[in-house]
């Protein structure tokens, strides 16, 4: 049976950190939001059309169009916000993944405000930045978007 997503109510969880990475915890702060990249180590890897949240009434559609487990790599992508920093265990929540996933690494979230930043200042997602055209462009398009956020 798969994990409750975080709107179904899926359950806080520890992360146990590997003591040769725990100095890379530094930083993080309680409510901070992360992303952690899972291996979905119980994943049917041959498995690429289902029935969504195994539901025989919801038609079938190709994995990459749903949130199975079951995928050719089996990598598992899940938002928290962090509860609590124990030494070096994390608590977070909500966590969409069995007891015992290994967990492959995580980082800290890119708020929309974060991403809008970058884009003022001419950098896309690329370490290569972009022209000044594009920077130009995007500075328009960053200042149209801060107008168009709530305070």
């Amino acid at each position: 049976m798969a994990p409750k997503q975080g709107s179904e109510g899926a359950p806080d969880a520890w992360l146990a950190i590997d003591p040769a990475v725990v100095d890379g915890l530094h930083g993080l702060r309680v409510g901070s939001e992360v992303v952690v990249l899972t291996w979905l180590d119980q994943a049917d890897r041959d498995v690429l059309v289902v029935h969504p949240r195994d539901d025989p009434a919801n038609p079938r559609q190709g994995v990459f169009n749903t949130r199975s487990a079951d995928r050719p790599n089996p990598i598992g992508l899940h938002r928290v916000v962090i509860v609590a920093i124990e030494g070096g265990r994390i608590r977070v929540g909500p966590l969409e993944a069995i007891d015992g996933t290994p967990i492959a690494t995580s980082r800290r979230s890119l708020t929309r405000m974060d991403y809008l930043d970058r884009l003022r200042r001419g950098r896309s997602r690329s370490r290569r930045g972009c022209s000044p055209s594009a920077s130009a462009e995007a500075a328009g398009l960053v200042e149209e978007l801060r107008q168009s956020l709530p305070e």
